[in-house]
């Protein structure tokens, strides 16, 4: 009997040993929220603080991945507003310091004497077009002088905005878990049965890129409605660089019909492939230092990418930046 409570002593201890280190050292128990919105899709919840192995996320009020913000900028403020999906957000993966808009913040001056530049970061993993469209018909440019719209080559196939994801897929949870040991289990080792509901959400018939070229246009109109000026970044896949072939056939007539798109609206565009594969020809970096994963910048990549914000801002704002890419490799389908 004394070994029997021996044993369950020491599972108990060991049990609870193993719940703090997940939640002490990896954050585990403490996701970061989302809401579902009929409008937006979803958008993190407000007012988080999260650590998540290692990585500090703040969420304001207003759903950024930013520290607090008032609705219109001080007299002494000048707002650039980046909006995206994961590449702006940086997930739990990025910590706040190393997100495109931290980086940003360092690499603007302030401008004239006694005025500071702030950067607001609304974004939220897997946002496309319009859903950023959304957001911004909701919430407004909060004063912005710049509005900076960064999407990577699948945000141009994005589906229509929708909230079955939130507490549905695991990605997307909407409440804490009770233990970090179980947020553990559902998110790496129970294997997810199909959903019929969350696969139909992931679907949409009709010209996808249509949508989403329509849903940039209208971006624009809110930044021309607000006297801001637009900034439109495309950010590629790994595969797409040229040491991996370069993109899709298919990939390129979408990146074509953008660029015309860009050209027709005179919208400014900076396409970062050719960068990205300039740098790696060069041999100043490689692939696998520029990205965390198949789609997503490493903070190396975060901060070439900042940095070319950086240089478009100082450019003047009737300036444009297509790419020489499409032009230089062009394919017919």
């Amino acid at each position: 009997m004394k070994l029997i409570l021996l044993i369950l002593g020491l599972g108990l201890v060991l049990t609870l040993l193993t719940e703090l280190v997940l939640r002490l050292g990896f954050g585990f128990g403490n996701p970061l929220l989302y809401q579902g919105d009929d409008r937006i899709g979803y958008l993190l919840q407000p007012n988080q603080q999260v650590k998540r192995f290692g990585n500090r996320i703040r969420v304001n009020a207003h759903h950024m991945r930013s520290d607090a913000v008032s609705l219109r900028p001080n007299p002494d403020q000048r707002r650039i507003f980046l909006i995206g999906d994961s590449i702006v957000n940086g997930g739990w993966w990025t910590d706040q310091r190393d997100t495109l808009s931290e980086l940003l913040q360092g690499l603007l001056p302030s401008g004239a004497p006694q005025t500071q530049t702030e950067i607001l970061n609304a974004s939220a993993n897997s946002w496309g077009p319009r859903n950023e469209l959304a957001y911004l018909e909701r919430f407004g440019t909060f004063g912005a002088e710049t509005i900076v719209l960064v999407i990577n080559t699948d945000d141009l196939f994005a589906v229509t905005p929708t909230a079955v994801p939130v507490g549905r897929d695991r990605n997307y949870p909407n409440h804490r878990p009770a233990t970090a040991l179980g947020e553990v289990f559902q998110r790496y080792l129970r294997r997810p049965k199909p959903d019929p509901v969350l696969e139909a959400s992931r679907q949409e018939e009709g010209d996808r890129v249509a949508h989403n070229l329509n849903a940039i246009v209208k971006i624009q109109a809110i930044a021309q409605a607000h006297h801001a000026r637009f900034l439109l970044l495309l950010t590629p896949l790994k595969r797409e660089l040229e040491i991996y072939g370069g993109p899709r056939d298919y990939e390129l007539r979408e990146r074509q019909r953008l660029v015309a798109m860009t050209q027709e609206q005179k919208i400014a565009f900076v396409d970062v492939l050719p960068v990205l594969n300039r740098a790696i020809a060069a041999g100043e970096t490689s692939a696998n230092a520029l990205y965390r994963d198949h789609i997503h910048p490493s903070v190396q990549g975060n901060q070439l990418i900042s940095q070319l914000i950086a240089d478009q801002l100082r450019c003047r704002p009737d300036e444009s930046r297509s790419s020489e890419y499409l032009r230089e490799h062009a394919k017919h389908p």
